[in-house]
């Protein structure tokens, strides 16, 4: 591969002018997007208008001049196509764990005579964090985990499983699981389904209705580019949406501003929301997701594999970078948007990288995880990233011990 090459790529790029919609550094190859994403610009002058004049000005009068209100489902409706959903069906609000924890009560109550709850092994940990709150919570008669691999998920479904709560990317190897089959092995046993999208909503086409997903949630900091901590989302299939989930909260009642002091749950969406919602991280969410009003998946989706199979190419073709274990799947079209590579020093050499610029990330035991942004990664990004990466390694740089101290977020 030549610098020329990658000169063509970025040339005939489709999705190159979306780059200048992210306020990004130009000295920092930025591959951390999977972790959180990068800052539209679109997003300063909202918060600006936010703060100056809806919440300095016009104070409490916002909330119906400005639609504050209905901030949860306007942002639902704006993510809904990008995870294949119709309207009425997402809405944004609280964390992914919150919102795992009341799509799993409810997935339990359709399942009311099994307990069992199928996940995988390598799950992300707060997932399966949730399933043994809610078995501490209900008895291991109501709800308990049952773990295997990603192998073994088919095997695995049987008719005491009531739940099978899967993500859809792997958030260490990247592995893509595939949603329509596995899907439609677990309603033929009448399991119930709830996919965790935070590695794939905005990375790839998802298809939750063409699919007849049951449950999702999602996050929105992520290729969302919402914001750190920003707001997470939720789908339930409208034919689920009568099952009760247990956080009553006054935004979930049917008529929220009478005050009524008995609970009567919305029949929509609606009764999945708890609490006030944050309205700048609502308000900036908002903003950020109008980059994707012209974007087309499979643009996305095609630019994301190529992404990745040129780093793995120019890997490969450095003798220097031999150390680096490929931990991710060569095939395309069965992972996400990102690649591992295990090496004892990983979390030196992420150091090192970020030192130079190249911001990637660690994820234990020894992996170094970088992820590519269709949005806003060059071809010519990569080119450099690997560049970097073949100084830092074959100079031993990251031995230096100032790139051994762990700091508390790798």
């Amino acid at each position: 591969m030549k610098f020329a090459d990658i000169e063509v790529l970025d040339a005939n790029d489709p999705l190159a002018k979306k780059r200048e919609l992210f306020s990004l550094d130009e000295n920092t190859i930025y591959l951390d997007g999977n972790s959180l994403g990068a800052l539209p610009k679109a997003v300063k002058s909202r918060i600006n208008d936010v703060v100056e004049q809806q919440w300095g000005r016009d104070l409490i009068k916002s909330w119906n001049q400005h639609n504050w209100i209905d901030l949860p489902q306007t942002v639902g409706e704006k993510i809904a196509p990008l995870i294949g959903a119709g309207p009425g069906q997402v809405i944004c609000c609280d964390s992914i764990s919150v919102n795992l924890f009341k799509v799993l009560c409810s997935a339990l109550q359709l399942n009311s005579e099994r307990s069992v709850v199928l996940s995988t092994e390598d799950n992300f940990p707060t997932d399966l964090y949730m399933v043994q709150g809610l078995s501490d919570l209900l008895s291991t008669q109501r709800c308990q985990l049952r773990t295997v691999s990603e192998e073994e998920i088919a095997s695995s479904l049987d008719e005491s499983v009531a739940v099978l709560m899967l993500t859809q990317v792997n958030f260490r190897t990247g592995s893509l699981l595939d949603m329509q089959h596995l899907t439609s092995l677990a309603h033929e046993k009448g399991i119930i389904v709830v996919w965790d999208l935070a590695h794939s909503a905005g990375a790839l086409p998802v298809e939750l209705d063409k699919c007849n997903a049951d449950f999702a949630v999602g996050c929105g900091y992520k290729y969302l580019n919402g914001g750190p901590g920003s707001p997470a989302f939720l789908y339930v299939a409208k034919r689920h949406q009568s099952t009760r989930q247990p956080l009553n909260g006054w935004m979930g009642h049917s008529q929220p501003f009478t005050f009524n002091p008995d609970y009567q749950a919305a029949e929509s969406i609606h009764q999945y929301l708890v609490g006030t919602p944050s309205i700048l991280a609502m308000s900036a969410m908002d903003a950020a997701l109008d980059v994707w009003n012209d974007v087309d998946m499979g643009q996305v989706r095609a630019k994301s594999i190529e992404l990745a199979d040129l780093f793995m190419q120019l890997v490969d073709e450095r003798p220097t970078l031999k150390s680096l274990k490929l931990c991710s799947t060569r095939k395309g079209n069965d992972r996400g948007s990102q690649l591992a590579y295990s090496h004892d020093n990983a979390y030196a050499i992420c150091q090192a990288l970020i030192e130079k610029g190249v911001i990637a990330d660690f994820r234990a035991p020894n992996i170094l995880r970088l992820g590519f942004t269709p949005l806003y990664t060059s071809y010519k990004d990569i080119w450099n990233a690997v560049g970097y990466l073949s100084e830092v390694i074959e100079s031993e740089e990251f031995l230096k011990p100032q790139y051994n101290m762990k700091a508390k977020v790798t």
